[in-house]
């Protein structure tokens, strides 16, 4: 991780309460994974596929939104980025592992739509993004 921080690949987003990291939320280009977390889609040559691959928030802050803002923070930094779709990888609010991905409803509520599965948990969810944001 260290390595990849000072040669500047992209690793994350980190939230704040005041000076004091809360939040992390796991966002780089998907090919700086080294596991594949989807399948490729046909068209998926045509954008610069970005992935959301994990989340934690502090116990004490969770349940203040925090999950959200970390949603809505990573699709800016994307599409800043230059990202033209934002991958996600949730799991259902019941599963036993994997929770770390965040849960389905979140990101449907924020979104992206259901377009596949990886494995027998994982859900694969998409938001195509703009420039100045998402569509």
């Amino acid at each position: 991780m260290k390595k990849r921080i000072s040669t500047g690949e992209p690793v994350g987003l980190l939230g704040y309460f005041g000076s004091e990291p809360v939040a992390w939320c796991s966002i780089a280009p998907r090919d700086t994974y080294r596991a594949a977390m989807s399948d490729p889609v046909p068209g998926d040559e045509k954008h610069k596929i970005w992935s959301i691959v994990c989340f934690f928030v502090s116990r004490q802050f969770r349940g203040q939104g925090l999950f959200q803002k970390l949603i809505t923070a990573a699709e800016m930094h994307a599409a800043n980025n230059g990202a033209t779709l934002l991958e996600g990888y949730p799991v259902d609010q019941n599963s036993p592992s994997y929770r770390f991905g965040g849960f389905l409803p979140a990101f449907e509520q924020a979104g992206y739509l259901l377009v596949g599965h990886k494995g027998a948990r994982r859900h694969v969810v998409r938001k195509v993004l703009t420039e100045a944001g998402c569509k």
